[in-house]
């Protein structure tokens, strides 16, 4: 897969002191959806504004199709936008909407009318053609706004926290159909978030930012299943976090005391070496109890403090390790029916089920 983007050594200060992205490297592949993923602050919003051209890099260079167009002014990049906000005229119809980025670069009137309908029907949404913004619903705007930025057939569309004006129901909705138009038109698309269930439901890769720098860039499922640190592994997902120190390593695996002065057994994170102070990380949908904890690398016994019913699972909240609140989820499937609070159960997880990160 060829690269469209990319971003080579990039800084960007508003200050002159503080850098508020830190030399980016980056190289977005054509097709992919990538979201650029963190907390405020975080630097990934910047970025998509320097892509767009409505930022300025400091240091670096940009790259659109191996071009740099570090000073090319954005209505020239033939790059798609799509903001929370909508962004639509109030006073035009849907179709003067959708037709007025066309009439802006020029083309024929020929052909207007057919790529409004084109994008109209990739969104789904051929019969709001003559209505105005202000008749239509939240969910509906927004399909709108992709339309009018896929209407032009940019070379890229970035999505800046497009949902996040929604409720729940109409944002899990777009998501499914943001993610049906990418895939049905091959298009690249770089989207920005803070919400991390909506990344990881979304994206080809993820590319997770904190301090001005990617953390970590992978597919969802590496993200989760493998974090590089302990923040990417904080910040996605749920996890249990248990501090110590490692006390060896081997074949993998390191050996690491607790608080608590317990040991357990964990996966080697990056930099992670004997006598480092580390984080224990593990997801509580891995941790096992009753007789499946049995013969488990870490294998304990704790209290349950408390048990909430989610429906599909049990969440319990429970004393182990020195860790007051340790979460175990366990399936709503009878076995965790029986359990009350102030139980004394056995927990248990393997090794390579739980990962030691600085």
């Amino acid at each position: 897969m060829s690269t469209i983007v990319s971003f080579k050594d990039v800084q960007k200060t508003y200050d002159g002191e503080i850098l508020v992205v830190k030399n980016l490297n980056l190289d977005i592949r054509e097709g992919e959806f990538l979201t650029m993923l963190g907390p405020s602050g975080s630097g990934k919003t910047t970025c998509l504004m320097m892509l767009a051209g409505f930022e300025t890099a400091t240091h670096g260079q940009i790259l659109l199709k191996g071009r740099e167009i570090n000073r090319i002014p954005p209505e020239k990049r033939n790059i798609g936008m799509v903001f929370q906000s909508y962004a639509l005229f109030p006073h035009m119809s849907v179709r003067e909407n959708l037709a007025f980025p066309l009439k802006v670069r020029r083309v024929p009137k020929s052909d207007i009318e057919a790529r409004v309908k084109k994008a109209l029907a990739m969104v789904t949404m051929e019969k709001f053609a003559d209505r105005m913004p202000g008749q239509l619903s939240g969910g509906q705007q927004q399909r709108i706004a992709v339309a009018r930025a896929l209407v032009f057939e940019p070379a890229l569309v970035l999505m800046d926290e497009p949902l996040g004006a929604l409720d729940k129901q109409l944002r899990e909705q777009m998501q499914y159909e943001i993610k049906r138009i990418h895939a049905q038109s091959g298009l690249t698309i770089v989207y920005v978030t803070h919400d991390q269930d909506e990344a990881m439901t979304m994206s080809d890769r993820i590319a997770v930012f904190n301090n001005g720098r990617i953390q970590q860039l992978a597919s969802p499922s590496s993200l989760y299943e493998q974090p590089d640190n302990a923040f990417v592994g904080r910040f996605i997902g749920e996890s249990n976090e248990l501090p110590g120190v490692v006390q060896s390593i081997e074949g993998g695996l390191c050996g690491v005391r607790l608080e608590s002065g317990i040991t357990v057994k964990a996966a080697a994170g990056t930099g992670v070496t004997a006598g480092s102070k580390t984080s224990v990380l593990m997801r509580p949908e891995k941790v096992l109890i009753g007789g499946a904890a049995e013969g488990c690398d870490n294998a304990f016994s704790g209290r349950v403090e408390d048990l909430i019913y989610y429906g599909d699972h049990l969440r319990l909240l429970c004393r182990i390790c020195g860790n007051d609140d340790f979460i175990v989820k366990v399936p709503n499937d009878g076995e965790g029916k029986r359990l009350q609070v102030g139980d004394v159960i056995n927990v248990g997880w393997r090794a390579e089920a739980c990962h030691a990160l600085q």
